[in-house]
């Protein structure tokens, strides 16, 4: 079955009122942002995240439902990937914030687009690109008999991992602990913000796997196509580690500004 999870459709059409938001610090003080630059296609802030052209620091803002914070491991293992692979030399911040669970069993992209604008608060700017990600209660709208979606890339700088399918999964009898299914889902879904594959990040040598959308070739690499679906990781973590990029991705990723 083929599960293409980059949803690229945004309107170019806004509105002056649509393109601003107005934010608050934690001392109350008032700005107003530009929050169209982080509302565009999957892979069209490959660069942005990659180098440090325009940004060395990154700002990443992970929302998660009450009760489905992910692990500690979880968080350390993704703020090593991302120093592994970012060029930021202001550096990498991860910040954590619960929020009441919206009450939904099944969400829409829609729904999950609808969930950032009004919660989300760190944007572009002063040299920081920021990124928005959610740890969410419920399902995916798209999931079929034959797959369970975890996570989706949806915004050139924005993710959902669905956390309680995660937890369905990891525990099934000898399935991979929870933090090794998190972090193979949380990296595959930021690998697609880094533009992979071929979806903002042009290709060194030809590796994408069509039938399967914006994935890899190689079963053991991270982007290959089943580390966002519960019925294809389990096998593909049979050896009870996170997948790394194989070497064509990280050429790719090197050519574009990454490490």
């Amino acid at each position: 079955m083929t599960l293409l999870t980059l949803v690229l459709t945004l309107s170019c059409s806004k509105d002056a009122s649509e393109k601003t938001k107005t934010i608050s610090d934690e001392n109350g003080n008032q700005t107003e942002v530009d929050i169209y630059v982080n509302q565009k296609n999957v892979g069209d802030s490959a660069n942005d995240l990659l180098s440090e052209q325009k940004f060395d620091t990154l700002s990443t803002e992970i929302f998660y439902v009450e009760g489905l914070e992910p692990t500690s491991a979880t968080i350390e293992a993704f703020e090593n990937f991302l120093s592994e692979r970012l060029n930021k030399s202001g550096g990498i911040e991860i910040t954590l914030k619960e929020i009441a669970s919206p009450g939904k069993s099944v969400y829409s992209i829609t729904d999950i687009r609808a969930l950032e604008d009004d919660i989300r608060t760190a944007y572009n700017e002063n040299g920081k690109v920021a990124v928005f990600g959610i740890f969410i209660d419920g399902e995916y709208s798209e999931n079929t008999d034959e797959g369970s979606v975890l996570g989706v890339a949806y915004r050139n700088t924005s993710f959902v991992i669905f956390e309680e399918t995660i937890r369905t999964f990891s525990s099934q009898p000898f399935a991979p602990n929870l933090n090794i299914l998190e972090s193979t889902v949380l990296h595959h879904e930021f690998g697609h913000l880094m533009g992979m594959v071929n979806v903002g990040t042009t290709m060194q040598t030809d590796h994408q796997d069509v039938e399967h959308g914006k994935h890899c070739t190689e079963e053991n690499c991270l982007m290959f196509w089943t580390a966002e679906t519960g019925e294809g990781i389990l096998n593909m973590l049979g050896g009870g580690t996170i997948p790394k990029f194989d070497s064509f991705c990280i050429a790719d990723l090197q050519a574009n500004g990454g490490k």
